[in-house]
């Protein structure tokens, strides 16, 4: 093995959300979002009927985890802010106590010396504006620009690192698309809407982190997936680039460049699924790009032509353009079934430095899911996940070998800290450094690779 050694000021750490580990849905004052709303009225929906009441709890135990993060060497941590615990309604009045619980947060990871990002918006878009239509609706773009002010003006005397939204294309197709999130639509034309209306809401919330006058830099959060066709065939060429224009351009170009892939908006255009725009849409995009780029990688999207028209009469979805593929001998995690390709993580740093003007960037979501993960403990209790550090190791050396060829890559964040609560799959999956073990207080142990981890960290590479 090489020596892959990473800059003095890389940096190293992991992400999370609000609603995946906060806890205290119904406490201090937080106002429902859309998925305690949902799990109220279709608990069946969720992994052992468990919901977003059930989780580790970081909101009572916020000062024991970052002193945890801090002994595993952390000098870095994503979380987000719940827009329904800051402010209830989404809208109007803001709610005191939990102003006092995120500076608090914040004030005990800048005394561990662990630089704090905070993301603005994770999937969890408070209910009373979900009633309203959500992202569907224009209201909802200007109330989040104002809770984005919001958070400027109370916390940005000590975060200077800031991110409108984490991957803006899940509440699209898994809300609109595919029956996977609240509120379970099937319609592609409010699909669109809702993915033009929230990176119109990104760049106003980065206008209002620039008219605050504020120092520091503000990003998005962009699964940037890889699209690999099957073969050479023009015709799979063509399903791998229109696959590359939905799921990754429709993002990357409006939040790196301020402009929308102009064969994207032919295809909309033809088909008559064109969003609602208003005239000074473009110059908000154009004027308001984001200063860093989070880059979330789990695998590759494999496509291929389509085999079979879709039936005329079918609801219209992405499958219209392309059919996925499966390749043969392709690398398998087994314990969650998705591909593992190392090299991806690479494919997309090379893209952004040479399509993208080489954009700040960083690693801000890499991991591997596992189910029963008690099959790995040892006599001590601590789970052996040998297979978890080299899924990080691997996709560490291809990070490492597009620096060396001059991509601009500042850090690398771990999915997730501590396993957490995890949308439909609630517990399913673990992806932590920490194990959480529910059923004894949320009681939390260091997994191997969280050791391993902080020997990365001290040696700055292995």
């Amino acid at each position: 093995m090489g020596d892959y050694t990473f800059p003095k000021d890389f940096w190293w750490g992991s992400a999370a959300s609000a609603t995946q580990m906060e806890g205290s849905i119904d406490q201090d004052g937080k106002g429902k979002n859309i998925w305690d709303h949902w799990f109220e009225i279709e608990s069946n929906r969720f992994f052992d009927g468990v919901g977003p009441g059930k989780t580790s709890q970081f909101y009572k135990k916020y000062k024991e985890d970052i002193a945890l993060m801090k002994k595993l060497g952390h000098n870095s941590f994503r979380f987000s802010i719940s827009w329904s615990r800051l402010i209830p309604n989404g809208t109007g009045e803001v709610n005191k106590k939990a102003v006092t619980f995120y500076t608090d947060v914040i004030d005990e990871l800048l005394a561990s010396d662990i630089k704090p990002f905070i993301n603005l918006f994770h999937f969890d878009m408070p209910l009373a504006l979900q009633e309203k239509g959500g992202w569907e609706n224009r209201e909802v773009v200007e109330a989040f620009a104002a809770y984005a002010n919001t958070c400027f003006n109370l916390f940005g005397d000590r975060v200077n690192t800031w991110f409108t939204q984490n991957e803006p294309i899940v509440p699209v197709e898994a809300g609109y698309l595919y029956d996977m999130h609240y509120p379970n639509e099937l319609d592609f034309k409010k699909a669109v809407q809702v993915a033009y209306n929230s990176l119109l809401a990104s760049a106003k919330a980065i206008q209002a982190y620039k008219q605050t006058g504020q120092s520091g830099e503000i990003g998005i959060i962009l699964n940037v997936t890889p699209a690999y066709a099957r073969s050479k065939h023009p015709a799979d060429q063509k399903a791998s680039r229109i696959a590359d224009l939905f799921f990754n351009r429709a993002f990357l170009d409006p939040s790196v460049k301020g402009e929308f892939p102009q064969e994207l908006v032919q295809i909309l255009k033809d088909l008559d699924f064109l969003p609602k725009t208003e005239p000074n849409d473009l110059e908000i995009f154009k004027e308001n790009t984001v200063d860093l780029l989070g880059v979330n990688y789990y695998q590759p999207r494999r496509v291929k032509a389509k085999e079979y028209l879709p039936h005329p009469e079918a609801p219209f979805t992405m499958e219209h353009f392309f059919d996925h593929y499966s390749m043969p001998g392709k690398k398998i995690n087994p314990h969650r079934g998705w591909e593992i390709y190392e090299k991806g993580i690479y494919d997309i740093l090379l893209n952004l430095r040479d399509n993208y003007g080489n954009i700040r960037c960083f690693i801000s979501e890499n991991g591997m899911g596992v189910e029963g993960e008690e099959r790995f403990l040892n006599e001590d209790g601590v789970i052996q996940d040998d297979y978890r550090i080299d899924f990080i190791q691997d996709h560490l050396k291809w990070v490492h070998k597009a620096m060396e060829e001059g991509c601009n890559v500042n850090g690398y964040h771990l999915w997730t800290f501590m396993d957490n609560w995890s949308w439909l799959n609630a517990y399913k999956n673990r992806y932590g450094f920490v194990s959480v073990d529910l059923a004894q207080q949320g009681k939390r142990t260091v997994k191997k690779s969280g050791w391993w981890f902080k020997e990365v960290i001290d040696n700055n590479g292995f």
